[in-house]
């Protein structure tokens, strides 16, 4: 597996890193069979979030991933926990106020069976978040030892800009929706002054790779595989796509899946694919893919079969 230099961390982690958002239900043997096998391929950072569970309870991913692994304090050093805070489920709603911080780690690092987190993102964008709140919070965190990095996850440039003017700890992880249908935070750029182009507008505010990098902050790709139709792998609504998938497959040995990971890993930014399966298989394709660096051409001819303009 090839691994990335996560900027202001002094973490080196694998480029697939494996998100545990399904895993409650599953048994120890499952849960085991598919942690072991994407540390079998280099997969040692795992992601995790409180919402995480079924219905409106919490922490039952975490609490499941800790009971099926069992880890010793030495297991424990050897793999990346990162976790998320800030949704309310019951409402929804988003709270980034000091208290919910607080305790929301607490409840993850008992349900982790952990003594710290290696990570702590911010979910989704508090609008009524108080910087000086979340900057008190991270304090006391990093103070204690119970987080020792921390970042965001769906923030804008100008999110993260108004977060980082209170904190004394950098923001280290941006983790944003990417996939090739969906791909507007990578494909803005390529329509800024084009004469009659629809521009895509992205979600995530204009330019918040180019912000990342500059500014040192790694940028992680959940749902890597969907479009808005569902897994856009063997969907018939992108005809082309697979197409395209399929011949650069055969071409590097892969499989699409490994193609559709290459497309991202490919990016100058070191993108990490948040992998959400839980099946072993997918996995080991993912982490095959990983390891194919396609050619420009390559790749945008993959970006002009998902349907966007190259003009």
């Amino acid at each position: 597996m090839r691994t990335v230099q996560m900027p202001q961390t002094g973490l080196s982690a694998p480029q697939v890193i494996l998100g545990m958002m399904r895993i409650a239900e599953m048994d120890d043997d499952a849960v085991r069979a598919l942690v072991n096998a994407a540390r079998d391929v280099g997969i040692d950072y795992f992601d995790h979030a409180d919402i995480y569970s079924p219905g409106l309870s919490l922490h039952a991913c975490e609490r499941r991933f800790a009971q099926a692994m069992q880890l010793s304090p030495t297991e424990r050093e050897k793999v990346t926990l990162q976790t998320k805070v800030g949704i309310v489920k019951d409402g929804p709603f988003y709270d980034f106020s000091y208290q919910h911080i607080i305790s929301s780690v607490e409840a993850s690092l008992r349900a982790l069976n952990t003594e710290y987190l290696d990570v702590l993102l911010l979910h989704r964008p508090d609008p009524l978040v108080e910087p000086d709140e979340v900057a008190r919070a991270f304090e006391e965190l990093e103070g204690s030892g119970k987080v020792r990095h921390f970042g965001v996850s769906n923030h804008t440039s100008a999110q993260l800009e108004l977060l980082r003017r209170s904190l004394n700890q950098p923001l280290s992880v941006n983790q944003l929706q990417l996939s090739l249908p969906h791909a507007a935070i990578v494909t803005e750029g390529i329509l800024a002054n084009t004469l009659g182009a629809s521009p895509e507008v992205s979600p995530d505010g204009a330019g918040v790779v180019e912000y990342c990098r500059m500014h040192g902050i790694s940028l992680q790709a959940w749902s890597p595989y969907q479009s808005p139709t569902g897994v856009f792998i063997d969907n018939p609504d992108y005809p082309e796509l697979n197409a395209a998938l399929e011949e650069l497959a055969k071409k590097h040995g892969v499989t699409p899946t490994g193609i559709a990971t290459a497309w991202i890993t490919r990016h100058p930014a070191d993108i990490q694919v948040v992998l959400g399966t839980t099946q072993p298989g997918r996995v080991q394709e993912a982490a095959a893919g990983a390891q194919v660096r396609l050619s420009r051409a390559e790749w945008f001819q993959l970006l002009r079969a998902a349907g966007h303009t190259v003009p």
